[in-house]
């Protein structure tokens, strides 16, 4: 399986793990095997950690608390109760230990537990810091990818040029190619 990392924050694209929220949604986390695999694609452990069936259900416990969160930060409620005390939670944990080897190399170990702990550590830090003003969500028709726009004025409206911007592009294209046809007739 392949993982995208787009969001410019784990949060983030740990809540990217479920594509097309709106229209046929697509969960990559559909096994506990599938967590661990991403959370080694991640970079937050060098080795696959052990997962249950619990392990995955509170992933996606906090995934779904994170998309609330990110999705409710504009809101005259602002973030809600719950969700921010499933993330507190979550980030009250032991986070992945990471050491310098001999060889010179970065060694992340933990289990599932301190993963989980280390996305929510990030979205603590995201949701309560400057950047979470620049939390938007993919602006093409079927994709609910949330990002960080980076970009110098705020203006970035997809979560992947290559994807998204893309084919946003090329189907703005044909219709302007497409209505110029039509009043050439």
């Amino acid at each position: 399986m392949t993982f995208t990392f787009i969001g410019g924050d784990i949060a983030l694209d740990l809540v990217g793990t479920v594509q097309q929220r709106r229209t046929e949604p697509r969960d990559l986390l559909d096994t506990p095997a599938a967590l661990g695999s991403w959370a080694v694609a991640a970079g937050l452990v060098d080795t696959a950690p052990a997962v249950d069936d619990d392990a995955l259900a509170g992933t996606i416990e906090l995934r779904e608390a994170l998309y609330r969160l990110a999705s409710s930060r504009d809101t005259p409620e602002g973030y809600g109760a719950r969700d921010r005390a499933t993330l507190n939670g979550f980030a009250a944990g032991a986070p992945v230990t990471v050491a310098l080897a001999a060889d010179g190399r970065v060694r992340r170990t933990g289990d599932i537990s301190a993963v989980l702990a280390t996305v929510a550590r990030s979205a603590v830090a995201l949701f309560g810091g400057a950047d979470a003003a620049r939390v938007r969500e993919c602006e093409a028709p079927t994709c609910t990818r949330l990002y960080v726009d980076s970009s110098r004025h705020g203006s970035r409206r997809w979560c992947d040029m290559r994807r998204c911007g893309n084919r946003a592009k090329a189907a703005s294209f044909r219709a302007r190619h497409r209505d110029g046809l039509a009043a050439d007739a």
